[in-house]
């Protein structure tokens, strides 16, 4: 952002020099354009100073002609974005060559327990990395207690699941730990806007890896980056799974404004009020704020709120058309993760006092204890009330 405030910006319109030059021409000129300036209370009158027409006035100095001032205007611009570019540029440059590569090179095995679409992805993306890399799946997590005694207290997690545990309420980062039997055992959350079909395609694709341990971070970023796929650092854990847990529910919330023909003006207005709903609940548990304007907050939020591939946006959209959850939900053959997370989710609210009327609302439409059409009028009929 510094490369923006550099010069022109922050050179002084005048010289000082005995000609009285403009050191840098401005980007916008006031000429006059009456002989009188008059407002409400006063009148100045002008005439008196006798200047010469506007045409001769322009004439006495050609940097101040309009046209000549656009254009210098227009360089000048044009320069900013061009030094600003090659400075980007050469500090990539610079940071490449200094990036570490013996993570990718020491890793000889990864083993990814689920296979859901997005684990599968993952793991085709890790089989790419290395030609000689082992890559296993399994085909369910179930089983982490049984082989706890087993697993080397040392051997880095990475959890990519998005969602609560339903009655304690508890995120991945202390299921984990607690299944293995070692509160220590090094954990990773990945999460960020990424469709398993885009992933799996080669398509841009920018994620975070947050974890408390900075090096076990950079490490994972080392492992998992390429040409494709960017991966940021973060240290807020809680704020990258809260995120992704209740992305899902507002998704839901964002199909159902859709399905119902609200409106754009809606939709944004919903969106809106629940990353706000979330910024209140992760902060609360102790997560940052910035996490929830980041890639793994307001980055998935865009994506599972308005693009059709969200499986969560679709089940909105036809609850919001009038079907029936029972009826949705068997006619899916992937998990829309929002549904079993919204009752967590208000619970976890109800527990750190925070007030979430949208999310609260996707919850008992859920539980079928509010149409679509109720829960818009009770939404609305809300105190007006100070935005925060």
């Amino acid at each position: 952002m510094a490369a923006w405030l550099e010069p022109p910006f922050t050179t002084p319109l005048f010289s000082t020099d005995s000609a009285h030059k403009l050191a840098k021409p401005p980007s916008f000129a006031f000429y006059p354009v009456s002989h009188g300036v008059s407002t409400s209370s006063t009148a100045i009158s002008c005439s008196s100073l006798q200047l010469q027409p506007t045409e001769d006035f322009l004439s006495l100095d050609p940097l101040l002609t309009p046209d000549v001032s656009l254009e210098r205007s227009t360089k000048d611009r044009r320069k900013v974005v061009r030094l600003a570019w090659e400075k980007l540029v050469r500090w990539s440059r610079s940071l490449r060559s200094k990036a570490k590569t013996d993570v990718l090179e020491r890793t000889k095995k990864v083993v990814v327990l689920g296979g859901g679409s997005f684990g599968t992805a993952m793991a085709a993306h890790v089989a790419d990395r290395k030609a000689e890399l082992e890559v296993n799946m399994l085909s369910s997590s179930s089983f982490l207690e049984g082989i706890a005694d087993y697993v080397d207290p040392s051997l880095p997690f990475i959890s990519i699941s998005k969602g609560l545990e339903l009655n304690t309420f508890r995120m991945m980062s202390q299921i984990i730990p607690q299944a293995l039997k070692n509160p220590r055992q090094p954990y990773v959350v990945l999460s960020g806007p990424s469709f398993a079909s885009e992933l799996m395609s080669k398509l841009p694709t920018a994620m975070v890896v947050a974890s408390k341990d900075k090096k076990l971070a950079s490490a994972i970023q080392q492992l998992l980056a390429s040409r494709n796929l960017r991966i940021s650092t973060s240290s807020d854990v809680t704020g990258v799974e809260i995120a992704g847990a209740l992305k899902n529910v507002l998704a839901i919330a964002a199909g159902i404004v859709e399905g119902m023909n609200l409106g754009n003006n809606s939709m944004a207005a919903l969106v809106a009020q629940g990353c706000s709903e979330i910024r209140w609940l992760a902060t609360k548990m102790g997560g940052k704020s910035e996490t929830i304007s980041g890639l793994s907050g307001t980055g998935d939020i865009m994506l599972t709120c308005f693009v059709n591939l969200s499986r969560n946006r679709t089940v909105g959209v036809r609850l919001g058309s009038g079907e029936s959850l029972d009826d949705i939900l068997s006619s899916m053959n992937q998990v829309a993760e929002g549904v079993s997370t919204a009752g967590a989710v208000i619970a976890l609210a109800h527990k750190y006092n925070v007030k979430m009327p949208v999310l609260t609302a996707v919850a008992r439409i859920i539980d079928n204890e509010l149409t679509p059409q109720k829960a818009v009028r009770e939404l609305m009929n809300l105190p007006q009330v100070e935005e925060v």
